[in-house]
């Protein structure tokens, strides 16, 4: 393996990798950068000149691509990243109440991206293309560290329990017209536990998103009480990084022990990242995550 320069972004998770071109990376850097992964859960990559091949490059050494669009969700001949933009094709941004605005807001609430897929999402890779003069951070939380550190009596509530997770969940949060649109109802509600193991270390975190809506065992009332509890306490200060963007940042995280979310900017500035998703698969832990 080729040995990284790091340095901790927090002091529970997350570190900067130095000194790395991830347009050349190889399998032998992979095998560093997955290990890194693994322990830190979130990894940052400043001065990336990433063409979208060479993003689509890097994420495939994690596993296969994410492909909302293709029935089966295997990414398709001519798959192309994802903007997370405000920008229209003509230049244009849109606007703040307009849809595609309110569904970035969405991005907003805590969340692990694709738990309400059938297969969800091992990894988010986001780089910056364009960035806004204020706002428009991106926060990260861990949930290793907030379970590690989680009282039992609001470990025990959870412990052992499946949870369910559905797209327009979270929309409804921020738009009932925006909840209604076809996309967010393309999957039936899934279902997985509560805490993911990582089987490479043994560690656990747990497994929640703003998609989530009902925990085992539990009422409707009381299964969102229990998961805004638990979402409040994994996002506690204590552990969350936040990242202010600079064009050319590429940011991994391990969607399996991190929650993230976006913060607000001013909305006639325009704002693009671009995103690909890798899939978890079986040697990431998912067969054991089925209830």
């Amino acid at each position: 393996m080729t040995d990284l320069q790091m340095s901790p972004l927090h002091p529970r998770f997350g570190v900067e990798v130095h000194d790395f071109d991830l347009s050349g990376i190889d399998e032998t850097g992979y095998r560093s950068i997955r290990a890194a992964f693994e322990e830190h859960s979130l990894l940052l990559f400043r001065g990336q000149t990433l063409s979208d091949d060479d993003h689509l490059r890097f994420g495939r050494f994690f596993g296969p691509l994410e492909d909302r669009d293709a029935k089966d969700l295997t990414a398709r001949e001519g798959f192309r990243v994802r903007p997370v933009s405000n920008i229209r094709d003509d230049g244009t941004v849109t606007a703040e109440m307009d849809l595609h605005t309110l569904n970035l807001k969405a991005n907003m609430l805590w969340h692990a991206d694709s738990t309400f897929l059938p297969v969800p999402a091992l990894t988010n890779i986001l780089t910056a293309r364009v960035v806004t003069r204020e706002g428009g951070a991106t926060e990260f939380a861990s949930t290793r560290a907030g379970w590690t550190d989680m009282p039992e009596a609001l470990r025990s509530r959870i412990r052992g329990r499946g949870v369910w997770h559905r797209y327009a969940q979270s929309r409804a949060k921020i738009s009932p017209e925006l909840a209604a649109q076809p996309m967010f109802h393309k999957w039936p509600d899934q279902h997985w536990k509560a805490i993911w193991t990582n089987p490479v270390n043994g560690r656990e975190a747990l497994y929640i998103a703003s998609h989530a809506f009902r925990v085992d065992g539990l009422d409707a009332e009381h299964s969102l009480g229990l998961i805004d509890e638990l979402t409040n306490f994994v996002t506690g200060p204590e552990y969350v990084f936040s990242h202010t963007w600079n064009v050319g940042d590429v940011l991994v995280w391990d969607q399996r022990a991190v929650l993230h979310r976006a913060t607000p900017w001013n909305y006639a500035e325009p704002r693009k990242l671009t995103s690909i998703c890798i899939s978890a698969s079986s040697r990431d832990g998912l067969d054991e995550m089925r209830p």
